[in-house]
């Protein structure tokens, strides 16, 4: 175990909310907030979600935003039936993968184990930009799904957007964690930096506002004209112009052949409940094998997992995460500060919705696009820099992904839609919450608490000190083990966020990882 400085007494906890109507569960409080007003307002859970997604985009927006992109699920409840809907970042037609020379030195910190690449071009900067699909996926999940005008769901965006940030204690600790960077494009120095370091609150008195007036008039353009004009219309010109004034390669052609896809998600039965999971270059298929070996073994334990039951979760985690690595190309090892973000909603008829989004890196790129306002992606750094390896760098080509999102249903039921942030670490914790109650029959909350792992790739666990030494001592028996809490900062686990279904009284609950400072549920009433 990592000594370090905290109490080993600290606990972290976190309610879960309830409601007889819907819920809506973020990590950001207010944008959890903005769409349970939207359930309020009559709007359905693709409604809340959408809502909530536009205004966590403006609020944590070193994760994710309209700059970025990501996948979703959806469970439409008159059908009975789960859609999926991806929104992947693709490279642009005019990238070339000579751009990117090796330089033949180890990747640099921001990476996820590529060998190192001529000034970190893949990591952040112009060329580090791939086209953004979050704008596509979001109204085609709207238009499909939804029953509220786009303007109407954008607006608590738009606001937050012109009154600004509030800069408190975390705000501050994720700036600063990007400042190095940042400091070297001055739209987003001049944006979030004060004279090259790091805004700090106001000791007393008013709280101080980070405002981001250029982003508040697109996003106003946007819902104006529609999401459509991102890629094909008068804001398309004003984006490409901006990337031809920063040195990035995207062009109007690469926005106006953007599509976002409905894809069919993958189905698994399992003990009784059936998994739904994103299907194609993300984390789903992984997450839907290692499902599918814990179905072949017994549980273990009695209400909670035992030390058979915990190995078993380590083994197939490795297993699984081996078998990623040597057969669809991702690299070695999680060590970039990541930049997603999730959320999820259920409205009063069981519909559910849970969205993963994201830049990527924090801060993606690092670049602000200087007349928009847009933090544009780094999603070139999810591309294997190395020519003629699987998901290497190549025009117009989507990239592998760790997003993770997860729907269950019972008997054709909701019963929970999750999902979390956090890199590679995101589909260990999907999997292991999920697990746990229908595993164990865990409660909601209680499997939120419970003690997990992290196995996210080949080179050992970090597991949690609250588990048993007797589990501690096994698992260190057969990996290399490395025990470390829960912390607000640095991140050694994912922060999943849920909603789900009391299935003794039909409440709909919420909540989000007890470590996330500004993650919350807001319930409908």
């Amino acid at each position: 175990m990592i000594d370090h400085s905290f109490s080993h007494n600290l606990q972290m906890t976190k309610a879960v909310v309830r409601s007889k109507g819907g819920v809506v569960a973020s990590q950001s409080r207010r944008a959890a907030d903005a769409g349970a007003a939207v359930l309020r307002a009559g709007g359905n859970a693709v409604d809340a979600a959408i809502a909530a997604s536009f205004t966590v985009g403006v609020l944590e927006n070193w994760m994710n935003g309209i700059g970025g992109g990501g996948c979703m699920l959806v469970y439409v409840a008159k059908e009975k039936r789960v859609h999926a809907i991806d929104f992947t970042m693709v490279a642009p037609l005019g990238i070339d993968p000579a751009d990117y020379p090796l330089t033949g030195t180890s990747g640099a910190a921001d990476l996820f184990g590529w060998p190192g690449v001529l000034e970190d071009r893949n990591v952040h900067g112009p060329l580090s930009i791939a086209v953004p699909g979050y704008l596509a996926g979001i109204d085609l999940a709207r238009r499909t799904f939804g029953s509220k005008p786009l303007a109407e769901l954008m607006a608590p965006a738009i606001s937050h957007a012109e009154a600004g940030l509030m800069v408190d204690w975390y705000a501050t600790l994720l700036i600063s964690t990007g400042a190095k960077d940042l400091r070297k494009y001055p739209g987003s120095a001049g944006i979030w930096l004060d004279d090259g370091v790091p805004p700090v609150g106001n000791w007393s008195g008013p709280p101080r506002m980070l405002p981001f007036p250029k982003l508040a008039a697109t996003l106003r353009h946007i819902a104006t004209h529609g999401a459509e004009d991102f890629y094909k219309g008068t804001l398309a010109k004003k984006v490409v112009a901006d990337m031809q004034a920063v040195g990035a390669k995207i062009s109007l052609e690469d926005l106006a052949r953007y599509e976002a896809r409905l894809v069919e998600p993958i189905r698994l039965p399992y003990r009784g409940f059936d998994i739904h999971a994103m299907s194609g270059l993300t984390a789903g298929p992984t997450v839907a094998k290692c499902f599918e070996r814990l179905a072949a073994e017994a549980v273990g334990g009695d209400g909670a997992p035992d030390t058979e039951r915990y190995l078993a979760y380590a083994r197939t985690l490795h297993d699984a995460y081996a078998e990623r690595l040597e057969t669809m190309g991702e690299a070695e090892g999680t060590k970039e500060p990541v930049s997603t973000t999730h959320l999820a909603a259920i409205d009063g008829e069981g519909n559910m919705v849970t969205i993963t989004q994201t830049l990527l890196s924090l801060f993606g790129s690092k670049v602000t696009l200087p007349e928009t306002g847009i933090l544009m992606n780094n999603g070139i750094m999810w591309f294997d820099p190395r020519p003629g390896r699987p998901n290497a760098i190549a025009p117009g080509r989507r990239p592998l992904n760790n997003m993770c999102p997860l729907v269950v249903t019972k008997d054709g039921a909701p019963r929970l839609a999750i999902g979390a942030s956090g890199g590679r670490r995101i589909m260990p914790a999907v999997m292991q919450i999920s697990a746990f109650q229908m595993d164990y029959g865990m409660g909601f909350g209680e499997a939120f608490a419970q003690p997990r792992l992290d196995v996210s790739g080949v080179d050992g666990v970090t597991a949690e000190p609250r588990l048993p030494q007797a589990t501690l001592d096994a698992l260190g028996a057969e990996f290399p083990l490395s025990v470390q809490p829960r912390m607000v900062y640095p991140k050694n686990y994912a922060c999943p966020v849920a909603v789900a279904v009391d299935p003794a009284t039909g409440e709909r609950m919420g909540t989000a990882e007890p470590s996330q400072p500004w993650g919350d549920a807001s319930p409908e009433v």
